[in-house]
Parts: structure tokens; C-alpha cells; sequence
């Protein structure tokens, strides 16, 4: 079967080269044309972990809520008082220019924020005045609203310099509705009663969804496009920056693809110089940069093809694409020019021929385990993540298709190379190298064990987290903006804390009687205006000790050190108290207060914050980026089990959810499925040496480089304090996929010339000085390479370029170095023979 196969491959490369070449360029073709179906998209659902359930929560919170999508405007006039006349027009205007934003549904800022001044508390009505009212003082103004529980570091900073307007668009419905839908047919496949209409259903919805978040992404890069250029036209008058979710998934895309369209050409351009430099003919750079050329169209034409999405997880897999085809070419290279120098009297065809069918079997096995590698991605559960496994998997087969057709195909059409080639082997590099390693014996294997010690030392220090401000340069606007929120605003990103409270029908019983006599007349036309018909039973759910509890879980979140501004029903409760001479508010009084709450306190701390119907709070807490001690998952941790245990509450009552949470379920799920399971795959990779191979020792002995280089750059991310986030933590699985190439190559190579040489060192100089070549030149040049990534805005870019060089030399290092001395020193092909 083997030899039929391999006899219809020769004759179909060999025999047809021109077919092959025209074929792959027609596959590329039609692939291309579908490029133009390829996406990036960085919403917030291409970083949620599908399926979990408090991502369902955290919608249904939202929908309970009425919790909408917005952003945050910071101003500070350039001169000028905040609280002038002249400064409040220009807020105006920037106010009304944005309103005319086709999404902005609302925009809360202390142009309509209630000053009441010295109206008590029993006085409060819709009829208050606002900083517009020309007859209100604009420094008592100030005074309180910079001082106010509700609207201090909300819509203005505690100096009051700095306004917030924070600008909420319209809810979507269509995709509220189709992704209810969605989630109903999902939860009914889950549990196994879907029936087939609507296995039907559910594919047409899963189309739907897919294709109206398309249109969805393309709105809100406009809306956010939009946004910033009204922003620029009031530039002249104050310095203004943007915060909010939607922005920070708008700018990351963008630098992902600033770095794509950037970086691509000079990594490109430093890959050709490395080539030119290591083979000096253009041949050697031409075949490599085809090769790369119709493997990354076909891929990123299947991408568009699959509307399988780019995210910023995944948005690395082009350079990676790049890696592995870069150096299946160059292994070809390197052999067929080894064979031109020792063999001068084959031709041309014949050492084709060899080069080719030699370096196969090395190259498919290190093709399929670089696959399961990268394939450990996808038992991960991460939406992003699984299509980022699916990608790599794809891209080595496509890489290991295109180069073994294409680059024989073109070399058969070619003329045979007329340069000089040494027949020499020697390469300074690798072979000292070598001279190394035969110097240090066994000492070779003390040194890797100390490296190994101090890389396990390096993993303890490891962190996981994900700080999106640390994604940016200082000198980046989106960095000094969510700095200045940070500090001005209580912080950008947040999350909510969800609390339910006991029923407690004996006081709403005895709070009953005295209600109703006292003001039963009128008060249920006032509710039912209000609150779009609400009973005048409602107010009963305002009662004095439930309201003393919603202030002191408010405060106890605002206490924390590491929390910014807390937005609760508590902040109106703290303000209705100063209103009241800080004396404290019986039932009644609160019942009272119900109906008379301005409208704007209403829509912007009551209705979201509140669920009389659920009997329900909401507590939403921001949480300062910037803060170089954050621990977002020990925080989130702290504050659920610290009202649990401060309030006697359950842990079914108290529960947290948002944006924050869900980005921390993320990480904490990938890294228990990616970093601790990092034995599973190596388990896995050493049964695939154990086939290859046929030797467990060999597969032993092969798999401990890999290991060691895995852990040898998480390690130095622990020393250096790198945290493992949303967009390093597949560099694991990256380490491992370069490092076992290397071994593979190294390994078959010298299982092959060992019986020639019949001694393990004379073995290791000639592996050094002849596969160790091809090895030395994939990594240089990707190395070469991907060092440019260094001059990137776009800090995970900068990391990556920096970890998977980094990855590349330590791959090459331990292949070089210590797989020699494990061969030495266990001598696992048997006895030398002399």
C-alpha cells in the first residue's frame, strides 16, 4: 500500500510537475476569491467561554437589568473652569453632536444630573433644577455634585475637572431575539429532547446569528468610528478620551490588524534577507516565499470560506503558519544541497528524488505532532480558542501539502543549480556546538537539570491575569485614557454583584397597616405613572431595615481598596440620608420617596440596580486597570464570599457576573485545560515517538528536550513577571509544537547514520554539521524574522514576536545540546560498535 502510494506521488510530482504547479494555482485561486469572506472580530462574545453558565446569567441579568452597551467620554477643558457657563456650552454641543450618532440612545453627564441644594428631603419632585438652570449657582453646583454619592467619580471627578459622559446606545433587538433562540435550542440539544424541525431551527438560527454578528461588528466599528470623529471636532477645547467595552474590543482589532498589515511586510521582507544571507541564490529565496505565499491563501481563503474568525487569540496563526512552512522548505533545501555535495555524480533528478522522499516521513511526523500540539486547543471549550486549534491543525497540513507538491514540482522544472556547493559540512556554529556538548559529557545533563529546577521555580511564580491596559504602550491614547478613567472616573472595565434577598413577609405585613392609613389616597396613580402601571404595592418592598442592608453592602464594596466607583441603589439611599439632616428613614418616608424619585435618578441608579419583581440588587463595581497590585480573580473571590460572610447570606444568594468575571472564566478555564493538562499532551506527543521511533527509550529521552523547553519559557515569563492572559497562554502549546520539529529531524537523522558511523559521538558531528544545518537556518531565520514584532504599539504582539523567538532558540539549543548527550549517555540504539 506504502509503495503504490509512494509510486503514484513520484510519477504525479515528478512525471507532472507542470499538472501539480497548475493545479495548486487553481486551488489557490478559488480560495482567494474567498479571502475577501475573511474577518476579524474582536466583540466581546469572540472572548466568552460559550456554554458557560454565567454567561447565560450574565445575560439574563442584563435583560432583567435593562443593562445596555455603552461608553464613557472623559473632557477636561483646556481652560477654563468645568463648572463655567462658556464650558457648559461647549459640553453641550458635544452632548448634542453625539446624540445625533445613529446607535445613541441616551447620554447621562451633569448637564442633567438633579442639584438640589438645600430642597429637603421630602420636597424632591420631577420639577429640580440641573447645572443648565441659569438662575442656579455653578460653584454650590459644583460643590455638590462633586461631593455626591451618586455622580462623584461617575459623571465627574472628585476635583472637578473632569466631566463623564457616559453614552448608551439602543438595544439590539433582532440579536437579543436570535440569540435567545439560539441559547433555548442549544440548552434543548444539551439535554437531548430536540426534536428535528428544530435541529432544523437551530442551524438556521446558528446561520442567522453568525451572519447578523457580522453586521452587528461592522456597526459598531462605524458607531465607535463615528463617535471619534465628533470627539476630534472638540479637541481644540478640551482633551477628551473614550473608555468603555465596545472601545476596547474596537481598538484591539485595529492594532491587530495595524499589525498584520504592518508587520507582515517587514517580517516578510526580514525572512528574505535571512534567506538571501544563509543560501545566497534566489531559488532558495523564491521556492520558500511561494511555498509560504499559496499555503497562507488557500488558509485564510478557507477562513473566509468556514466564516471561522480571526480574533485577537488567534490573530498570530498567519505568522505561525509562516514558521511551519518556512521550515519544511528550508529542511528540503538543506538536504538536496547536502546530497549535490557529496553525491557529484548523481543527477540532478535523482537527488530530487532522495531529497524529497527521505524527508518525509521526519516531516509528516513532526507535521502531525506540531497538529496535536496546537489540537489540545481545542478540548478547551473557548469559543476563539478551539477555532485558533482548528486553524493551526488545518494550516500544518495545508503547510505539509503545499511544500511537498509545489517545491519538487518547481525544482523539476528548473535547471540544475550550477553554484558551488562545499563539500564541507562543517558550520562553525552548530559544530561547536557539538564540541560543546562532547566536552561537557554528562555535565551537559547537571546543567539542563538546573535549568529545568529553576524553570519549575520560574512556573510557581506564574500568574494568571488579564489587565487589558497592560495590552498598550504608555505613549498610546488608549493607554493615557484608561489611566485617566482610572484615576478621575473609578475605573473603565467592572462587573456586577448579584444579590438575592429573603422574602420577608411579616414585615411587609406590618408595614401594611401603617401604610395604608396614612397615605392610601392617591399614591397608586403615582406609582402606576411611574413605573408603567406598578402597583402601589411595590412600595411596600421599600422598608427601612432592607434599605440600611443595600447601603452597608454598598459601602462595604466601596471600602475595598482595590475597587473603583460602586453604582447601586446604596449611593441614592446615602444621598436621600444627607437630603435628611443624615437622620435616619423609616418605611413610610422610603415608600414616599418611591414615587417622588426625579427620573433621572430613576433610569440611570433605581431601574438597573433594582428588581422589585425578583427582589433582587444589583451592585455594579468598577475596577481600576491600572493598578499594578490587581489581582481581578482573588478580588472577584473576596468581595462574593465577603458579603456571603459579612451579611449572612448563602452562596446561592450572592453571586458575580459581567464583563470582568466572564474574562476571568476564560483564562481560569484555559488554563486548567491548557497549562495543567501540559502532560497529557506531551504523553501523547511521546506515544507519536513511540510509533516513529519504535523505542521507548528513544521516545523517553526525546520527549524530556520538549518538556524542558516548554517549561523553560512559561518559566521565564514567571521570573520575568509575565503574566499568562487571554493572548500568551497558548504560547505553551506554541513551545512545544517548534521544539518537537527540531527533535523529530535530529532524532531520525541520527537513528538513520548511526549504524554507518557505529559511535554515538562521531554520529553527533555529523548530525550537527548536516540536519543540525537545516535546524540552525529555519530558527535564524525565523528568528530573524519575528524580532521586528519588537517595534509594535500592541504589547501582546511585541510578546509573542519576543517568547516564540525565544521558543526557537531554546528548541534549537536543547535539540543541539542535550538530545545529543541523552543519546550519549543511555545509548538507546544499542552498544557502539567501535
Amino acid at each position: 500500500m506504502l509503495s503504490r502510494l509512494t509510486r503514484a506521488y513520484t510519477n504525479l510530482v515528478f512525471g507532472r510537475p507542470l499538472l501539480v504547479i497548475v493545479i495548486l494555482l487553481a486551488i489557490a485561486a478559488a480560495f482567494a476569491y474567498q479571502t475577501r469572506y475573511f474577518r476579524l472580530d474582536a466583540s466581546a462574545d469572540s472572548l466568552l467561554l460559550e456554554g458557560d453558565k454565567d454567561l447565560e446569567y450574565s445575560r439574563l441579568i442584563n435583560n432583567r437589568f435593562g443593562v445596555r452597551d455603552s461608553v464613557i467620554v472623559a473632557y477636561t477643558p483646556l481652560s477654563g473652569e468645568l463648572f463655567s457657563r462658556p464650558v457648559l456650552n461647549d459640553l453641550v454641543a458635544l452632548r448634542d453632536d453625539l446624540m445625533q450618532v445613529e446607535r445613541v440612545q441616551s447620554i447621562d453627564s451633569i448637564l442633567n444630573v438633579p442639584v438640589f441644594l438645600d430642597t429637603p428631603l421630602t420636597g424632591i419632585s420631577e420639577d429640580y433644577l440641573t447645572v443648565m438652570d441659569p438662575e442656579l449657582d455653578l460653584a454650590q453646583a459644583r460643590e455638590e455634585i462633586t461631593n455626591s454619592p451618586v455622580f462623584r467619580n461617575a459623571v465627574v471627578s472628585p476635583d472637578g475637572e473632569t466631566a463623564g459622559l457616559l453614552v448608551s446606545f439602543a438595544p439590539d433587538e433582532r440579536l437579543r431575539t436570535l440569540l435567545d433562540q439560539r441559547t433555548d435550542l442549544r440548552n434543548k440539544e444539551a439535554a437531548g429532547t430536540l426534536t428535528e424541525e428544530e435541529g432544523f431551527e437551530l442551524r438556521q438560527v446558528e446561520a442567522d446569528y453568525a451572519a447578523y454578528t457580522v453586521e452587528t461588528g461592522r456597526r459598531q466599528t462605524e458607531t465607535i468610528a463615528t463617535i471619534r470623529g465628533i470627539l476630534d471636532q472638540h479637541r481644540d477645547k478640551a482633551q477628551i478620551y473614550l473608555g468603555g467595552a465596545p472601545m476596547i474590543a474596537d481598538d484591539l482589532v485595529t492594532f491587530v490588524r495595524g499589525d498584520l498589515s504592518s508587520f507582515s511586510f517587514g517580517v516578510l521582507a526580514f525572512i528574505i534577507i535571512a534567506l538571501g544571507l544563509i543560501f545566497r541564490r534566489v531559488r532558495w529565496v523564491a521556492l520558500p516565499l511561494a511555498c509560504c505565499a499559496v499555503a497562507g491563501v488557500i488558509m485564510v481563503g478557507f477562513l473566509g470560506f468556514m466564516d471561522w474568525r480571526v480574533t485577537v487569540v488567534s490573530s498570530n496563526f498567519i505568522s505561525l503558519l509562516l514558521i511551519i512552512t518556512i521550515s519544511l522548505t528550508v529542511h528540503l533545501t538543506v538536504r538536496y544541497r547536502e546530497l549535490r555535495a557529496t553525491r557529484h555524480f548523481s543527477n540532478h533528478d535523482k537527488l530530487l528524488r532522495h531529497s524529497v522522499l527521505s524527508m518525509f516521513m521526519p516531516c509528516l511526523y513532526t507535521a502531525l505532532t506540531t497538529a496535536v500540539a496546537f489540537g489540545s486547543l481545542i478540548v478547551s471549550g473557548i469559543s476563539p480558542i478551539i477555532s485558533f486549534g482548528w486553524m493551526m491543525v488545518m494550516g500544518v497540513l495545508v503547510a505539509l501539502t503545499v511544500v511537498f507538491l509545489l517545491f519538487p514540482a518547481v525544482m523539476s522544472l528548473l535547471s540544475v543549480d550550477q553554484s558551488k556547493v562545499s563539500a564541507s559540512l562543517q558550520m562553525n556554529l552548530t559544530a561547536a556546538l557539538a564540541a560543546i556538548t562532547d566536552k561537557m559529557k554528562n555535565g551537559m545533563l547537571y546543567v539542563y537539570a538546573a535549568i529545568a529546577l529553576l524553570s519549575v521555580i520560574g512556573l510557581t511564580r506564574l500568574e494568571v491575569e488579564n489587565s487589558f491596559i497592560d495590552y498598550f504602550r504608555e505613549k498610546t491614547e488608549i493607554y493615557q485614557g484608561m489611566t485617566l478613567f482610572d484615576e478621575k472616573l473609578g475605573g473603565t472595565l467592572s462587573f456586577d454583584l448579584i444579590v438575592d434577598l429573603p422574602t420577608e413577609e411579616a414585615a411587609d405585613d406590618g408595614f401594611d397597616d401603617g401604610f395604608d392609613d396614612g397615605f392610601d389616597d392617591g399614591f397608586d396613580d403615582g406609582f402606576d405613572s411611574d413605573f408603567g402601571g406598578a402597583s402601589s404595592g411595590d412600595a411596600y418592598w421599600f422598608t427601612a431595615p432592607k434599605m440600611n442592608l443595600i447601603e452597608d453592602i454598598h459601602s462595604y464594596l466601596d471600602a475595598d481598596p482595590q475597587t473603583g466607583k460602586v453604582l447601586s441603589f446604596g449611593a441614592v439611599i446615602q444621598l436621600a440620608e444627607k437630603l435628611n439632616g443624615n437622620e435616619p428613614i423609616d418605611g413610610v418616608m422610603w415608600a414616599l420617596l418611591y414615587s417622588r424619585i426625579p427620573e433621572a435618578l430613576k433610569v440611570s441608579v433605581l431601574n438597573p440596580f433594582v428588581s422589585i419583581e425578583e427582589n433582587e440588587l444589583r451592585f455594579n463595581v468598577r475596577v481600576p486597570e491600572s493598578d499594578p497590585n490587581l489581582r481581578r480573580n482573588e478580588l472577584l473571590r473576596r468581595l462574593e464570599s465577603g458579603v456571603e460572610q459579612q451579611f449572612g447570606f448563602t452562596d446561592q444568594q450572592v453571586r458575580v457576573t459581567g464583563i470582568l468575571v466572564l474574562y476571568n472564566n476564560v483564562l481560569q478555564s484555559l488554563y486548567d485545560s491548557q497549562i495543567l493538562t501540559l502532560g497529557v499532551v506531551m504523553f501523547v506527543i511521546m506515544l507519536m515517538f513511540l510509533t516513529l521511533f519504535r523505542s521507548m527509550k528513544i521516545a523517553i529521552l526525546c520527549i524530556i528536550p520538549n518538556a524542558i523547553a516548554a517549561a523553560f519559557v512559561l518559566g521565564v515569563m514567571g521570573w520575568l513577571g509575565l503574566p499568562l492572559d487571554i493572548m500568551t497562554i497558548t504560547i505553551a502549546s506554541i513551545s512545544v509544537g517548534i521544539g518537537v520539529d527540531n527533535t523529530i529531524h535530529y532524532m531520525h537523522r541520527f537513528k538513520r547514520e548511526f549504524p554507518r558511523f557505529g559511535n554515538y559521538r562521531e554520529t553527533m558531528y555529523f548530525c550537527h554539521n548536516s540536519i543540525g544545518r537545516a535546524m540552525y537556518f529555519t530558527s535564524m531565520t525565523i528568528v530573524a524574522g519575528f524580532s521586528i514584532l519588537a517595534l509594535s504599539n500592541f504589547i501582546p504582539t511585541i510578546v509573542f514576536g519576543l517568547l516564540t523567538s525565544l521558543a526557537m532558540i531554546v528548541a534549537l539549543t536543547g535539540a543541539l545540546t542535550l538530545l545529543p548527550q541523552l543519546l550519549i549517555a543511555f545509548q538507546p540504539l544499542g552498544k557502539e560498535e567501535r
